[in-house]
C-alpha cells in the first residue's frame, strides 16, 4: 500500500514537471519588459509629511499576454520629509512637550499589477493599468536626540496612465513616463495623532529594457 502511495505520488509530481517545462518552452523572453524609475510623490490626505519628494524608485516586470495586455510584478519605495518649527505639544493633560520636529514617512509597496496598451504605435505606446498588493509603512518624528515611530502593514491600490516611447521601433530600449494615484490602508500612531489610510499622486520617468 505505501509502495502504491509513493507511485501515485511520483507519477503526480512528474505530471506537474511536465506541465512546467511545457509552459517554459512557450514563455518567450521577447515579450518580457523590465521598467526602473526615478518617481516624485505627494501625499495629500495627511499632513504628516505632505511635502512634494524625488526621493523614490520603481521596480517592476512584465510580461506582454497580447498585443494589448500585459501582466507582471512591481516593488517601489519612496520617503516624504516634513519639518515643523518649534512649539508645544500637548502629550497628555500632565503632559507637555516643547520641541521642533523632523517627520519622515517611508512607503514600500510591492506586488502584482497588469496593464492594458490604448494603441501600438511605432514608437509611442500610451497605456493604462494598476497596481494590486501590500505595503509596509514606516512614520518616524525626530525631535530633540531621540524620536518616536510606527510601522505597519496594510493593502494598497494603484491605477495610472503612462507612455512608454520608443526611439527604434526594433529595439527594445526605450523610456517611461508615468502618472499615478495610491492608496494604502496603513494606520499609524504619531506624536501628534494618528493616521488612518495614506493617499498619493505622483509622477515616474525612467527607462525600459
Amino acid at each position: 500500500m505505501k509502495m502504491n502511495a509513493l507511485k501515485r505520488i511520483v507519477m503526480v509530481a512528474f505530471m506537474c514537471l511536465g506541465v512546467a517545462v511545457k509552459g517554459f518552452s512557450q514563455y518567450d523572453v521577447s515579450k518580457t519588459t523590465l521598467k526602473i524609475d526615478w518617481q516624485m510623490n505627494a501625499p495629500f490626505s495627511t499632513d504628516f509629511a505632505d511635502k512634494l519628494s524625488g526621493w523614490g524608485m520603481n521596480f517592476e516586470g512584465f510580461y506582454d499576454l497580447t498585443s494589448h495586455w500585459s501582466v507582471g510584478a512591481f516593488i517601489n519605495f519612496h520617503t516624504n520629509h516634513k519639518y515643523i518649527g518649534r512649539q508645544t505639544i500637548q502629550l497628555s493633560p500632565t503632559e507637555a512637550l516643547t520641541t521642533d520636529q523632523q517627520r519622515s514617512a517611508y512607503q514600500l509597496p510591492f506586488g502584482i499589477g497588469t496593464s492594458y496598451t490604448l494603441y501600438n504605435g511605432r514608437y509611442v505606446k500610451p497605456y493604462v493599468g494598476v497596481k494590486l498588493g501590500a505595503a509596509y509603512t514606516r512614520y518616524t518624528t525626530y525631535y530633540g536626540a531621540g524620536g518616536v515611530f510606527d510601522s505597519g502593514w496594510g493593502f494598497y491600490v494603484s491605477p495610472e496612465v503612462g507612455l512608454k516611447i520608443y526611439p527604434s521601433p526594433h529595439r527594445r530600449f526605450g523610456f517611461h513616463v508615468a502618472g499615478y494615484y495610491n492608496y494604502m490602508t496603513n494606520k499609524m500612531a504619531t506624536l501628534t495623532g494618528d493616521v488612518a489610510g495614506q493617499s498619493n499622486v505622483g509622477f515616474r520617468l525612467g527607462v525600459i529594457f
